[in-house]
């Protein structure tokens, strides 16, 4: 079995009843992901797999400490000795270290899971807050906006989203600017 096929296996077992708009979501992700492959160039597989399993962590069979990234992976690395590479995908999506300091767990975080590539970081970015909850695409102010609507501003993740949004925004202008200019040249990250 490949990485990508048990990835949508092991995320619909975990989503799909329980979450089914998180399963949504996660397609939608992982299907933003794939489009991305003319950039990726060996981690297109790599990117797809992190992409369906971003949002594991939120799975009410696994979930412990009310942090979807560190729960996520600490899941796949300790249930199911994931790749590790898709493991810290995981650990760190989405600005995560500031979420996890809001939270109180950027240590936990940062001492067990490493970072990843920076451009595949910013490519997860890029893949999750361009996908609504129902899993279609929209732009990263729209998706920001829809985080602090459905969270709250004085919430945790609406706090966390605001002081996010400016590294969010400068990340997907990275990738939209790679997609750019591989189109012009055909040249993977």
């Amino acid at each position: 079995m490949g990485l990508t096929e048990w990835a949508y296996g092991l995320s619909e077992t975990m989503l799909s009843e329980p979450l089914p708009r998180r399963w949504a979501h996660s397609l939608g992700v992982a299907k933003r992901a794939r489009s991305l492959g003319p950039i990726l160039g060996d981690d297109a597989e790599l990117l797809e797999a992190a992409a369906v399993l971003h949002d594991v962590g939120y799975s009410p069979a696994i979930a412990a400490t009310g942090f979807h990234p560190l729960d996520g992976a600490r899941f796949l690395r300790d249930q199911e000795r994931a790749d590790e590479r898709v493991v810290r995908l995981v650990a760190h999506h989405s600005c995560a270290l500031l979420e996890a300091e809001e939270r109180g767990l950027r240590r936990e975080l940062e001492g067990e899971f490493q970072l990843e590539r920076p451009e595949l970081v910013d490519a997860l970015l890029y893949c999750d807050m361009t996908t609504t909850p129902d899993g279609t695409q929209t732009t990263t102010t729209e998706r920001l906006d829809e985080i602090v609507q459905r969270y709250g501003s004085d919430t945790i993740v609406g706090r966390f989203i605001q002081r996010a949004a400016p590294e969010i925004h400068a990340a997907a202008g990275r990738v939209e600017k790679r997609l750019a200019q591989g189109a012009a040249s055909d040249q993977p990250m």
